[in-house]
């Protein structure tokens, strides 16, 4: 399986099925922080992440945002003072695409990044 962060998001225009859970469950191993909810039928990737204060909810915020526009895909974002909730999965098809496992896979590079220039 290759890397999730070597690769684009490619744009999905709906007629495939969504990935079963178990299929989801295989891609989960490379991004195991976050989690796949179920949303009332609809599977979804999920993640909480915190900060000391806005100012670093809002940068993360702000990268994500740089993110989702230059791959083409965008994430559900909700900011709470000192934390950043993202939820993802593909519209068009109701479910989760490998598209959402990228964009996990490199919002956590993004984090890794932020966390190196705080320290």
């Amino acid at each position: 399986m290759e890397k999730l962060t070597n690769q684009r998001c490619v744009p999905c225009e709906g007629g495939i099925p969504p990935m079963t859970k178990e299929e989801a469950e295989e891609y989960l191993s490379q991004v195991p922080s976050w989690r796949i909810v179920d949303d009332e039928g609809i599977l979804k990737l999920n993640k909480t992440f915190k900060f000391n204060n806005f100012r670093e909810s809002w940068q993360f915020f702000d990268r994500i945002a740089e993110l989702a526009e230059s791959e083409g895909h965008h994430p559900d974002i909700s900011v709470h003072y000192n934390r950043v909730i993202v939820t993802l999965f593909t519209y068009a098809i109701k479910g989760l695409f490998l598209n959402d496992f990228i964009m996990a896979a490199k919002i956590e590079e993004i984090l890794k990044e932020l966390q190196k220039g705080h320290r």
